[in-house]
């Protein structure tokens, strides 16, 4: 019994760690990851440089305040599981609904981030954009080329999913998403993964 208590302080903190890095803030009010890229933010280089690394290149929209933002980052993202395959399959770069930093569209046109969120019509926050490996018309737009976009935090399996899910390109199958997801969640509770989504 001596020995229980340390062990589950030690637990403790550890999870307590973990969730104190997942929330940490920066100095415009987004939630950080450390495995998230930093880049020029022009688009068609960061989708070349992703397929350089092996990867996909998906792009998250974040605002201050974003409660949902928090949810993804503290509960979702700080899971391992989860982490790890989105870390290991997927370049991140974040962009601010409301930032003023200057992006590349897939078209060539320079614009604030914010300009950036109401052309591609991004209304919600946490919104993911899921690229191709490569985008060939000179003449897209970032909205139009990506594969998927997500709008909103989910849980943990469906989140997970939908990175599976692009990455396997199920968007070029039959199998919709939901369906995808359904099968996926179904798998791991016979897996003793899961009891509930």
């Amino acid at each position: 019994m001596k020995l229980l208590a340390p062990m589950v302080m030690v637990v403790a903190a550890s999870l307590f760690a973990g969730l104190v890095q997942a929330a940490e803030v920066g100095d415009d009010g987004l939630h950080k990851e450390e495995w998230f890229s930093e880049t020029f933010r022009d688009i068609r280089e960061d989708v070349a440089a992703a397929k350089a690394e092996g990867k996909r290149l998906a792009i998250i929209f974040e605002q201050r305040g974003c409660i949902y933002c928090k949810k993804l980052h503290e509960v979702v993202l700080s899971d391992p599981e989860v982490r790890d395959y989105i870390r290991d399959h997927y370049m991140i770069v974040q962009y601010n609904m409301f930032g003023d930093v200057e992006v590349t569209d897939l078209d060539g046109e320079q614009l604030s981030e914010k300009s950036a969120a109401r052309k591609w019509r991004v209304v919600y926050t946490p919104t993911i954009l899921f690229f191709p490996e490569e985008v060939a018309d000179e003449k897209t737009t970032a909205d139009r080329a990506a594969v998927e976009i997500m709008p909103g935090a989910f849980g943990k399996w469906t989140t997970l999913n939908m990175f599976k899910w692009v990455v396997e390109k199920g968007y070029e199958g039959e199998e919709h998403f939901q369906k995808y997801h359904a099968r996926k969640i179904e798998e791991a509770r016979k897996e003793g993964k899961i009891l509930s989504e």
